[in-house]
């Protein structure tokens, strides 16, 4: 009998998911809103964006086909994924404020329909912008993301780079070790050159030591010249001289000078291979290429978050009307901004770990959300 009961409740509840007018008209609106918001922020970032650099185009003599289609056409979706989850929040605020206002709300809960059954449609909609956010985020803006940088280091930035890198120690593989005194990457040169095994108890077993090395773009191996090999067997040591060698190395020159903003042209797969190597190597960049994978799962989950405080936010009719709702939003949406670059900051800088900095936000604002929730009209 119990086990009839749970069927007939199980069936019940998937009976009062199926959507209804009321649910396709609140769909319409957050995702009309949502993207009328893309494309009022978006068309105000490529006006500003364009003013700041016509001068370096026009300098720099930069194709209008590549302005549009390589610089633009990229631009447009990293910035409007880069604040994806507030342009929601600020959606939801703004036409559920509005609905408020005109009594809409208190129609639909008068009708018999539950304040948590009212968000079902809030939520549908919310999977469907987290779903696009995760997909484009971890497999379409970062190649898109390659194309805009190199656009921007051809027309837009300075044609000198920092020239020389300084002091490289890497772990290129178990037990062993690279150090690089300088390191020129226009030229491709190092200077004061070693490598060096270890045992697994730390004994040295050999080391390669070489004035200068080159790095071979067409081999794509490094060449060590005028080295010498210290090789430990037992007690004895031998001694190997040369001119040259060529090393098997897995490190590239561009592991020594990269842009920060590299980590944004990796797709999902790749963040993960680099990040393998990177824990390999025992480089101080791991926990900046961990926040980035980590802040691809955390930001679609925002979108969730934000709504959910969106609407128990502006669903009451307050004195003030939709600007105060508004106001209240756009406190809220900057304070997550500054709350998430803080724990960014934390997580590069001190001790806290990469995947807790990027949760943190979420993790907080979901209590408030909670909270306002419980505070809304029922």
């Amino acid at each position: 009998m119990e086990k009839l009961n749970g069927k007939k409740a199980f069936r019940e509840v998937i009976a009062s998911l199926k959507p209804k007018l009321i649910d396709i008209y609140i769909i319409r609106k957050f995702l009309g809103t949502f993207f009328f918001c893309i494309v009022l922020i978006l068309t105000i970032a490529v006006v500003f964006d364009f003013a700041e650099k016509i001068d370096n185009f026009m300098e720099k003599q930069a194709p209008v086909k590549a302005i549009i289609f390589d610089y633009y056409l990229n631009f447009i979706p990293y910035f409007a994924m880069l604040f994806a989850p507030l342009f929601v929040f600020i959606a939801v605020i703004f036409f559920t404020s509005k609905m408020a206002v005109s009594t809409e709300i208190i129609a639909i809960l008068n009708s018999g329909m539950s304040f948590r059954r009212m968000m079902w449609p809030y939520f549908l909609s919310a999977f469907f912008i987290a779903s696009l956010t995760f997909v484009l985020t971890n497999f379409v803006i970062p190649k898109s993301n390659l194309i805009r940088m190199n656009f921007e280091d051809k027309y837009y930035h300075s044609s000198v780079k920092s020239v020389t890198v300084e002091n490289i120690h890497r772990m290129v593989l178990k037990d062993i070790y690279v150090y690089m005194g300088s390191f020129n990457p226009i030229s491709q040169r190092g200077q004061n050159f070693t490598i060096e095994q270890f045992s697994d108890s730390g004994r040295l077993l050999s080391k390669l030591s070489a004035p200068s090395v080159v790095y071979d773009t067409a081999s794509h191996k490094w060449t060590a010249r005028n080295y010498y090999i210290r090789k430990i067997v037992g007690n004895d040591e031998i001694i190997t001289k040369g001119k040259q060698i060529d090393t098997t190395l897995k490190i590239r020159p561009m592991d020594f000078s990269r842009d920060p903003n590299y980590v944004g042209t990796m797709t999902s797969r790749e963040l993960d291979d680099y990040i393998k190597l990177l824990r390999l190597q025992g480089s101080d960049e791991l926990k900046l290429f961990l926040i980035e994978k980590y802040r691809r799962f955390a930001n679609p989950f925002a979108v969730f978050v934000l709504s959910l405080i969106g609407v128990s936010l502006s669903s009451r009719k307050i004195r003030g009307g939709i600007g105060m709702n508004i106001g209240i939003g756009l406190g809220l949406s900057f304070s997550y901004i500054l709350f998430l670059q803080f724990a960014s900051q934390f997580s590069l800088k001190g001790n806290l770990g990469p995947m807790l900095a990027m949760w943190i936000p979420n993790i907080i604002y979901f209590i408030i959300g909670l909270i306002l929730y419980k505070m809304a009209p029922k």
